[in-house]
């Protein structure tokens, strides 16, 4: 028996060489219950070793005729989490003792055994949930009840093993599961020390039998795990929009305030020129949101139209300077982005009258001229002179 374990380990070892690299980790979500259901269906080879056969110098090698039989395995099970599972697994049909008649040949019985099996996926536990991953490790182990139909009897048993699969589509995957199961010394329908069932030689031992099973795997309903989304990215996200928003109001106060100004002290008629002069040599800005290029706001536009109004009727350039924040973004997309800017309201210029060679448009890359930063996503429209 410790011959057989021993390959047992082997075969685990060698298949799981086949699994991938490992993959970043990440919180899942937890899936409706009717998420994540399977059922599996295979093909047995078993390796019957009975209790009656200690001490009786049989080969163990589990390849031999007198202990083999085929076999069906039907499960159905769920998964709680990517790595934690359940699944109720039977199987059976054709038992075979090793106990020799007397033509020489093994005993045969028919029977079920059912077995409750938590599985650990030691991919997704190890190398956290890849949902491209095309291998997956388990282990399970598990305990459960059993008939022997031929002997009308009831046995309890426990079980353990590896499976491994390979998928080859979302809902599909080919089963490779190696298993033992260990029962109750009369499972065959003969207990240890004679061949009537009932009988016993006074020393305790089980009957046992492992498996080679391939087959298939079809995975029900909702399949795979949604990523937990990152509270804390979208809390940033949402902070820097109330950034923008709080850098946009108080620049409509202080403009507030500077007209506020300019009319408490407005010169006399006749130097109304002269302050109109002033005026229109300030640039107006016109506000961006975070890596965008569309304008934020259609109110920065007003001040805008009233600077082309007056371009237009005195035949004056205008300068449109396109700005982008340095604390984000790399150096080459800031310019890019600046220039985009800039392109976006001369666009707005030309749509209020302005020829397009009365215009130029200038990025200067990411800045940090103002502050708070946010105020930097902008572009300013000047008359030249």
């Amino acid at each position: 028996m410790k011959k057989l374990l021993i390959v047992l380990a082997l075969a685990s070892v060698s298949v799981a060489s086949f699994a991938q690299e490992p993959t970043q980790k990440y919180s899942v979500a937890t899936n409706s219950f009717w998420s994540n259901w399977f059922v599996q269906v295979g093909a047995q080879w078993n390796a019957f070793y009975s209790g009656e056969e200690h001490g009786s110098g049989l080969s163990t090698a589990p390849w031999k005729s007198f202990r083999g039989k085929p076999e069906v395995g039907i499960a159905i099970g769920k998964w709680f989490t990517p790595g934690i599972g359940l699944r109720l697994k039977a199987d059976g049909i054709w038992g075979k003792t090793v106990i020799f008649n007397e033509n020489g040949k093994g005993k045969s019985f028919k029977y079920i055994n059912l077995q409750f099996q938590p599985i650990l996926n030691l991919s997704n536990l190890i190398c956290g949930y890849n949902e491209n991953r095309v291998y997956n490790l388990s282990v399970f182990a598990g305990g459960g009840m059993g008939r022997n139909f031929s002997n009308n009897s009831y046995f309890m048993g426990l079980s353990a093993g590896i499976l491994n699969q390979f998928y080859v589509s979302k809902r599909v995957a080919i089963n490779l599961e190696l298993g033992w199961n260990r029962l109750e010394n009369d499972f065959d329908g003969f207990a240890t020390g004679t061949d009537e069932p009932g009988g016993s030689r006074g020393w305790d031992s089980h009957d046992n039998y492992l498996y080679a099973e391939i087959g298939l795997t079809y995975n029900i309903g909702k399949t795979g795990w949604s990523k937990t989304p990152d509270v804390d990215a979208i809390n940033a996200q949402h902070q820097m929009a109330i950034d923008a928003l709080n850098g946009k109001l108080r620049d409509a106060q202080a403009e507030n305030d500077r007209l506020r100004n300019m009319l408490a002290n407005q010169k006399p008629a006749e130097t109304v020129p002269q302050s109109v002069k002033d005026l229109i040599a300030t640039p107006v800005s016109v506000f961006f949101n975070l890596n965008k290029i569309d304008i934020a706001s259609q109110k920065d536009l007003v001040n805008v139209r009233a600077l082309a109004k007056f371009a237009k009727e005195n035949d004056r350039d205008l300068l449109v300077t396109g700005y982008a924040d340095s604390a984000t973004g790399t150096p080459e997309h800031n310019q890019e982005l600046s220039e985009n800017r800039a392109k976006t309201v001369a666009g707005e210029l030309v749509k209020m009258g302005i020829p397009e060679s009365k215009i130029k448009t200038v990025g200067k890359g990411g800045v940090e001229t103002l502050s708070p930063i946010s105020f930097n996503r902008r572009a300013t429209v000047q008359v030249t002179e």
